[in-house]
């Protein structure tokens, strides 16, 4: 079989990223993403509820997403189909604040925000139940969900799972849900 007229024969032919640099330099380092092109609105762009994260690639961490799907800890009536989407828009909003494309510590982020990595309490995982249920198929309300998690939290690096985390998911159980409010103990 003929060898392809555009492969090179001899490996020393193949373009090579660094034949442009000095010896011994190494490339530099990825530039940050900025709205240039004709079509991007940069500081012009809309803001709210329904319009998204505008960011690269942002549709990357639905692939994401789904690598780690087996890895959820589900309440009992929930469905993988409906919280994957909204892990991934939730990443995707993360790694759209940087200005960058997502990558699996976004989805990790997600996760353990969203209480997925077994770190809700019983009133939360009720709550969440109700509020993600459909939301596979429905924009409006995984949007809603994706914008109600507060930027500051978005911002923190994987791991940091504290009291602000716990604070906000209880917010969200006592006001989305008071009839799931806790009992105070006596």
């Amino acid at each position: 079989m003929p060898t392809d007229p555009f492969v090179p024969a001899d490996p020393a032919d193949r373009p090579r990223q660094q034949q442009n640099l000095p010896p011994g330099a190494a490339l530099p380092p990825a530039q940050r993403w900025q709205a240039e092109r004709p079509g991007d609105l940069g500081p012009h762009q809309p803001e709210g509820g329904l319009f998204g994260s505008p960011g690269p690639n942002v549709g990357y961490a639905y692939t994401l997403a789904e690598h780690g799907a087996d890895q959820l800890t589900l309440a009992e009536h929930e469905d993988v189909h409906d919280v994957v989407p909204v892990i991934a828009e939730v990443a995707g909003r993360r790694a759209a604040l940087f200005g960058r494309a997502p990558v699996m510590p976004d989805v990790e982020v997600a996760t353990r925000l969203l209480g997925w990595d077994g770190s809700a309490d019983p009133a939360y995982e009720r709550a969440r139940e109700q509020l993600v249920q459909g939301a596979g198929h429905a924009y409006i309300t995984r949007r809603s969900i994706v914008e109600a998690v507060p930027e500051a939290l978005l911002r923190r690096p994987p791991g940091e799972i504290d009291s602000a985390v716990y604070e906000w998911r209880r917010s969200i159980t006592e006001e989305q849900f008071p009839e799931l409010r806790r009992q105070p103990t006596m």
